[in-house]
């Protein structure tokens, strides 16, 4: 009898697992970071091909003016060159490739690949972002198939995100933070977000609640142990920020 109702309990556990996983929002993060390069084309249409929901990118302005998807200050790391992203052109950028097998793309050339098929969360990572991201936002709005609904902005520099409330209300805004995400819920009021993003290290039921009660989704980042996908899912968490989109899916 025992081992009866114990497989009745996993049948049940798992049938409402399946159940809360069709609501939940799939990020690919940098694309599929976990299968391709990071930040580049092929890691999005790789993330696109994993059927996620959104994907999340990093921007930063370069020196010649264009918005470039990176995520490190340096092009150190992760290309066989060196600067700062911030200090190089755009013709220089594009000399180098991302673990030397793609190229460094524009936020142009992503929203052009993207074209609102899934919703773009588009991270503020240099200075002097904001404003540059919302002229070229509303430029897609008027001329593609992207709509306001398609597109969030987070950031951990809080004042790019209040920078861009201020010239655009059309926009959702998440909230990213990595310290206690209940301080994150005055910054989210002020500026009329839709979600805080927190490390998913930091949540437990009792401050997931907190911020539900507060009016806010939330969207944790990065998840890509299985147990731990499941973990989230099992505390209600609105979306999975992962490397590997198809551990959500599976």
């Amino acid at each position: 009898m025992k081992i009866i109702l114990k497989v009745l309990l996993m049948s049940i556990l798992a049938s409402s697992c399946a159940r809360n996983k069709k609501d939940i929002m799939v990020i690919g993060h940098r694309g599929a970071r976990g299968h391709v390069a990071e930040n580049t084309i092929a890691s999005i249409k790789k993330a696109m091909d994993l059927g996620v929901d959104g994907i999340e990118i990093d921007v930063f302005r370069c020196s010649t003016g264009e918005l470039v998807v990176f995520h490190d200050k340096t092009i150190d790391e992760l290309t066989d060159g060196s600067g700062y992203i911030e200090q190089m052109s755009l013709d220089s950028l594009k000399q180098f490739q991302v673990l030397g097998k793609e190229p460094i793309p524009t936020l142009n050339e992503v929203m052009d690949l993207i074209d609102g098929k899934v919703m773009l969360n588009i991270e503020l990572k240099g200075t002097q972002t904001a404003v540059l991201t919302s002229e070229l936002i509303s430029s897609y709005m008027e001329s593609s198939n992207w709509k306001s609904e398609h597109i969030f902005i987070s950031s951990f520099d809080w004042n790019e995100l209040e920078q861009f409330r201020s010239i655009n209300k059309n926009i959702a805004i998440a909230v990213l933070t990595e310290d206690d995400p209940l301080d994150a819920i005055p910054l989210a009021s002020r500026l009329s977000a839709v979600a805080i993003n927190p490390d998913f290290k930091s949540l437990n039921s009792i401050n997931i609640e907190a911020i539900h009660k507060a009016g806010f989704k939330i969207y944790p980042w990065t998840i890509n142990e299985i147990e731990d996908i499941d973990e989230m899912i099992r505390l209600g968490v609105d979306a999975i920020i992962t490397d590997f989109p198809e551990r959500v899916k599976r």
